[in-house]
């Protein structure tokens, strides 16, 4: 592996293995989702609706999320694609939810392996791919993200030929009018906006439930008696996304929709059954210290 070298300084290097590592710090999969709702629920992106869809593209189940948000430019793109960068600020008194640039990266490959971003602004549209199957597919010793940009003219920069080829070999999209397809999308929601989509859910049978609720995305339950059990007695945003979503933050500035219906959010301050104030008055006890000398 060649060294890079700043100032004649070896610099660090990220294995592609981290993007697995880095994933597991959400035990839950609801928690991975939470974070790529907040990237558009951040002030700067100014998100007005969020939507969550359960398709299947060319046999394979995926989960697509959408915001009718400001979009990202080229640079925007490959910050969020890259790891520990986040330039996002406060807007009065909405405060960003994430400052350490790794929401995405950690959420959405808990979720697959593989995600492509498309991404909308009035000037431009860009294409992202974090794929941990085209990284072991080509051997890559560090993470690379292909990234694709379109002018609105619809032609796309010379300098992009190689993140076009390894787009459209890599990812689900293979050719060029099905990623304007995924484009045209974001044009139902507005004018700008951001769609991700994350594939290779699970092997075989993934931890998510499609079928129970058509209006809704479930955590799996296990066949045992036992685990029925523990269900039975646990609250539903245990296991029910829509209920998740719906107590997800304390001051809703954003509808969220999933699998087609909106989610009608909760206020918690007003739905509690009983509520309780305590007030804390410290006070200082006055005490007079003795110290002891002696002498062996």
């Amino acid at each position: 592996m060649a060294t890079r070298r700043q100032r004649g300084i070896p610099l660090s290097s990220l294995n592609p293995k981290f993007l697995h590592t880095n994933s597991t710090s959400h035990t839950w999969p609801f928690s991975a989702i939470a974070e790529l709702i907040d990237n558009a629920y951040d002030p700067d992106v100014r998100a007005k609706q969020f939507w969550v869809d359960w398709t299947r593209i060319k046999g394979l189940d995926c989960l697509s999320f959408m915001d009718n948000g400001e979009g990202m430019t080229r640079a925007r793109l490959y910050k969020m694609l890259s790891f520990g960068y986040s330039d996002k600020k406060a807007v009065k008194d909405h405060v960003p939810v994430g400052i350490y640039g790794n929401g995405f990266k950690s959420g959405s490959m808990r979720l697959g392996k593989d995600a492509i971003v498309f991404t909308k602004t009035r000037d431009s549209m860009s294409i992202g791919l974090l794929s941990q199957s085209y990284l072991q597919a080509v051997k890559a010793q560090q993470i690379m993200v292909p990234i694709l940009t379109f002018r609105r003219d619809g032609q796309n920069l010379a300098e992009d030929a190689a993140s076009l080829e390894a787009i459209l070999t890599h990812s689900l999209f293979s050719t060029e009018k099905e990623l304007f397809s995924e484009l045209r999308a974001i044009g139902a929601a507005g004018p700008t906006g951001t769609r991700i989509i994350v594939w290779k859910l699970r092997t075989g049978e993934t931890e998510f439930d499609f079928a129970a609720d058509k209006y809704d995305i479930h955590i799996r339950a296990s066949g045992s008696e036992r685990s029925r059990e523990r269900r039975a007695m646990s609250p539903e945003s245990d296991w029910s996304l829509r209920a998740y979503c719906s107590i997800l933050y304390l001051k809703p500035r954003m509808q969220i929709n999933i699998r087609g219906e909106r989610v009608k959010t909760q206020l918690i301050s007003k739905s509690l059954a009983h509520i309780a104030n305590d007030s804390y008055r410290p006070t200082v006890q006055l005490f007079s210290a003795v110290h002891s000398t002696g002498h062996m």
